[in-house]
């Protein structure tokens, strides 16, 4: 399991890719926080926030379901060593999967005060200026823009999901990266090649 020693095929071996994509994603987590931190303190529009949020959920979603369906499937095949890691990593992307469930449904409660909702009768813009997204907040709780304290409990709420997400990101990337990158600098797949499979890929792929 030993990767070419050629510089081309070690910037183009699948394992050393992988370790740039959780670069990545470590990145866009961190900014994602940063930004719930400005959202709390009223700087960051919560349109914006839900959209940077949902869009990392995404890109993170992708990642995995593409090593389940792609990236283990291989290294089983040609490493059976290697299966009691693989199963582990499947471990850990259940939890990363429950994790982004909540974070998704406390996002849901911001979406109306970020003016993604439309209202049926065509009063409300989908921009947050008409009554859906309005002047004031429905509930009486506070500003329209999602910084009153329903917006708050949910952004706090969506922030301590995030917290929990990046530790055991950190220690899943660690682990996952550790055992399993040398085996994929090893794998030699064509059609990775001609067409990243969907593991390797980043948000702005």
């Amino acid at each position: 399991m030993t990767s070419s020693d050629r510089p081309g095929d070690r910037l183009a071996a699948f394992g050393n890719q992988l370790v740039e994509v959780h670069l990545q994603l470590r990145e866009d987590l961190d900014r994602i926080r940063e930004d719930l931190d400005s959202y709390l303190d009223g700087g960051e529009r919560p349109r914006m926030l839900w959209a940077h949020c949902m869009t990392f959920c995404s890109a993170l979603t992708r990642h995995h379901t593409g090593e389940d369906g792609g990236a283990f499937p291989a290294l089983a095949e040609r490493f059976p060593e290697l299966r009691p890691v693989i199963e582990q990593l499947e471990h850990d992307h259940r939890m990363v999967t429950g994790i982004l469930s909540r974070v998704e449904e406390l996002l849901s409660g911001l979406a109306p005060r970020a003016g993604l909702s439309e209202a049926a009768d065509g009063t409300g813009a989908a921009d947050g200026t008409g009554a859906i997204g309005g002047t004031g907040a429905a509930d009486g709780t506070g500003a329209a823009d999602g910084t009153g304290a329903a917006g708050a409990v949910d952004a706090r709420a969506v922030r301590e999901e995030l917290d929990g997400l990046s530790a055991i990101l950190e220690t899943h990337f660690r682990y996952e990266e550790k055992k399993i990158v040398e085996a994929l600098n090893s794998l030699d797949v064509p059609e990775w090649k001609g067409s990243p499979p969907a593991f390797l890929l980043t948000g702005d792929d």
